[in-house]
């Protein structure tokens, strides 16, 4: 089954709560010019507060925004020009209904970003850049997701080699949690994500997503961003955005190993997924089948 078990979980951000009872959707939008699948789509203000109001009707529950690419061997932005993107955004989003994270890992972006509205910080170096975000997280009851990543978009793919992929994902994600912990934040606050495709083969993604549930053991809340990513298309021999069925088939397989937040481009199609599966799961009866508690057939 695709929910979780036990008592009712949930994450916080300022003065909301997303029930993790079930796994929920951050909608991904990118107000870059160069995002590896839809850069240059919503650099427009206009267009990235038109595509929010849709992922919104595609029933996602939180927005996740970047303005500085991620990509493999992206290079950096100054911070100056990354707010520039983002204020147009967030200034014409105040009555959006669900909370907005932003993804960035600088400290005096943040800052500005939550003043402007946004109730959650997405850090892809899990403190590493800055890490008085978790200061900044904890001052004003913002969410906070670390992400895992091995060096800086540039670098990250040059190494994928590790021991054990998921023991040093789990173990580094441990740490950084631990350390926003003693920063002052909440342990609900904190969540957690192994970063597919930030400085992992294709065989250390397809390994994380096998055993995401030794991340879930974490107790953290769990994102999880499979969408369009290098590893699908190296598996399907497609392009970015001819990856939606690999999207959501990992987005599935997450969901059943733990994942709390699936963070996607593909909204509508993410949630019709989960929706089916939610269904069908709640059809299993317990202990035996219904044709064998019926006398079967033979």
């Amino acid at each position: 089954m695709l929910s979780a078990t036990g008592p009712a979980r949930s994450w916080r951000l300022l003065d909301r709560e997303i029930p993790l009872d079930r796994p929920a959707i951050a909608g991904v939008l990118n107000v870059t010019p160069d995002s590896f699948s839809d850069g240059g789509c919503f650099v427009d203000p206009g267009a990235a507060v038109a595509r929010a109001w849709e992922i919104v009707e595609e029933g996602a529950a939180v927005l996740d925004i970047g303005a500085e690419s991620t990509r493999p061997g992206a290079a950096s932005i100054p911070a100056r020009e990354e707010w520039a993107r983002l204020e147009p955004v967030l200034g014409g989003l105040r009555d959006l209904p669900i909370p907005i994270s932003v993804d960035t890992s600088r400290l005096a972006v943040a800052e500005r970003a939550l003043d402007a509205g946004a109730a959650a910080i997405n850090d892809v170096t899990a403190l590493r850049r800055d890490p008085g975000l978790a200061a900044l997280a904890a001052r004003t009851g913002a969410g906070l997701v670390l992400m895992h990543m091995r060096g800086t978009p540039r670098t990250m793919q040059r190494d994928t080699r590790y021991g054990d992929v998921v023991c040093e994902v789990r173990a580094a994600l441990v740490a950084a949690r631990r350390a926003a912990l003693e920063a002052g934040c909440a342990p609900r606050q904190v969540a957690v994500d192994p970063g597919l495709g930030f400085g992992k083969s294709v065989e250390g993604n397809l390994e994380l997503l096998a055993r995401l549930d030794e991340i879930a053991a974490i107790d953290a809340p769990v994102w999880i961003g499979p969408s369009r990513k290098s590893f699908l298309g190296a598996l399907l021999a497609v392009r970015p955005r001819d990856r939606v069925a690999g999207s959501v088939a990992a987005c599935l397989a997450a969901a059943r190993g733990g994942a709390d937040v699936l963070r996607v481009h593909d909204v509508r199609e993410t949630r019709e997924a989960l929706t089916v599966e939610a269904a069908i799961s709640a059809r299993k009866a317990p202990g035996p089948s219904r044709a064998r508690a019926a006398g079967g057939q033979g």
